[in-house]
């Protein structure tokens, strides 16, 4: 508790109690500045020194004091240091604009002056090996994800369209991509987003364009290209944020960053890695000549393979023309006519040999009953006597003396009488006849 100083109409204040929090502040019960800086201060000296990087854009030494200016690696973010004599004395090498550095930082508060700094306990430059740890390191983590198998690459199109640039701004990279493309098919087209490709804007740039292009629907492969230079010009295209947004196109990627002895992980999570800028041109577009040979080639080809099938089915043509069947086709009709005339004649043979047979047979039963029949008998001399009524005389007690009989004999019948009768062992006496009319 504090006595309040006099008002600003010169009267005294009551004294009261000050407010515990910020939160309990009001018009009227306000806190005194150096209230407000003491806490500040309090707050920020609990607060923990921490590592922090970036890159160095500013440095300014002053006798015992060095004042620099770090830039974030990524984002345009900046923070002013404060550097004893001392601690950039165990620094070991100098530094200078550019260079990438580790600082451990512990913010300080003046309350007199009201003022921030950042105090640095200790500054240490990234080498290249440091550097290089770092990207081994997020390309194993990133290989244990599966971003750089081989099975997730897309394939690039046959003959793209329109292809999608990104490189930076009137580069060497962008020229020698769109000379070659444009020597080796030249009806291709180009969309180019100009960036940067260094410094802390470019991988922003960079993964923006990227999704531009990635939702344009005309464009077939996306082409990232830069030209070559140091590691550190080179880092962006190993940012993982770059990384993951190339992970998730839908449109083909082609990295062409660099030379052949550089490696960023642009490289390994693209669809296709080319070697420069060059390369990437050839290999995204086919080379019109050479398709024109192969059309040429493909169609001599095609030509021999049907002049092949018509001479092959030509002879087959002509195998079939000159087969009998074909040279002369009444001749099966002739043979096929003498197998029936053949057949006719045979049947013919058979009927009348049948028929001959069977006249013999019938001739032969006609003479069997021929020599059955009472004719036959009337004709060897015998006579059939019958009485009025018709029944035949069998013995002389058939009939009485004087009856009227009729005879029939082989050429005709005639009438007679019949006289005693005899007894069959008694010599049978002459029969007197008398013809009359039948």
């Amino acid at each position: 508790m504090r006595a309040q100083p006099a008002g600003i109409d010169g009267t005294p204040r009551q004294a009261t109690t000050l407010p515990v929090t910020a939160a309990e502040t009001s018009p009227d019960s306000p806190w005194p500045l150096h209230l407000l800086s003491e806490k500040l201060k309090a707050h920020i000296d609990r607060a923990p020194a921490a590592w922090v990087e970036g890159q160095v854009i500013e440095l300014n030494r002053r006798s015992s004091m060095c004042y620099i200016t770090l830039r974030d690696v990524d984002t345009e973010v900046s923070l002013s240091l404060s550097v004893y004599g001392s601690v950039m004395d165990r620094v070991s090498s100098p530094l200078e604009r550019g260079s990438r550095v580790v600082a451990r930082l512990k913010p300080d508060f003046w309350v007199k002056t009201g003022r921030l700094s950042m105090q640095t306990i200790d500054i240490r430059p990234v080498g290249i090996g440091d550097l290089l740890a770092r990207i081994e390191r997020l390309r194993q983590a990133l290989a244990a994800e599966g971003l750089f198998a081989a099975a997730r690459k897309k394939q690039l199109p046959l003959l793209p369209h329109r292809i999608g640039l990104i490189t930076g701004r009137d580069s060497d990279a962008m020229k020698d991509v769109m000379r070659n493309a444009a020597l080796r098919w030249p009806a291709v087209e180009f969309e180019v987003r100009e960036v940067a490709v260094q410094g802390v804007s470019s991988v922003a740039q960079v993964t923006a364009a990227l999704t531009e292009l990635d939702a344009h629907p005309h464009v077939d492969v996306i082409i990232i290209a830069r030209g070559g230079g140091a590691l550190e010009d080179l880092l962006p295209f190993s940012d993982e944020s770059l990384v993951r947004a190339v992970a998730l196109a839908v449109t083909p990627v082609v990295s062409a960053i660099g030379h052949e002895a550089d490696r960023p992980l642009l490289d390994e999570v693209a669809d296709l890695r080319a070697s420069t800028p060059t390369d990437a041109a050839k290999r995204v577009v086919p080379d019109v000549t050479e398709e024109l040979g192969r059309i040429g080639q493909a169609r001599s080809a095609l030509e021999r393979s049907i002049r092949m099938l018509v001479h092959r089915e030509s002879e087959s043509l002509a195998n079939l023309r000159s087969r009998p069947s074909l040279a002369k086709p009444e001749g099966m009709i002739d043979v096929r006519e003498a197998d029936v005339e053949r057949l006719r004649s045979r049947a013919l043979r058979c009927m009348s040999a049948a028929v001959e047979r069977e006249a013999d047979s019938v001739r032969h039963l006609r003479e069997r009953v021929r020599s059955l029949s009472p004719q036959k008998t009337l004709d060897r001399g015998y006579a059939v006597v019958q009485k009025a009524d018709g029944h035949v005389v069998r013995t002389p007690a058939d009939v009485r003396p004087g009856e009227g009989l009729r005879v029939r004999v082989a050429g005709g019948q005639f009438g007679a009488v019949s006289q005693e009768a005899r007894t069959p062992e008694a010599p049978a006496p002459e029969t007197h006849t008398q013809a009359g009319p039948p």
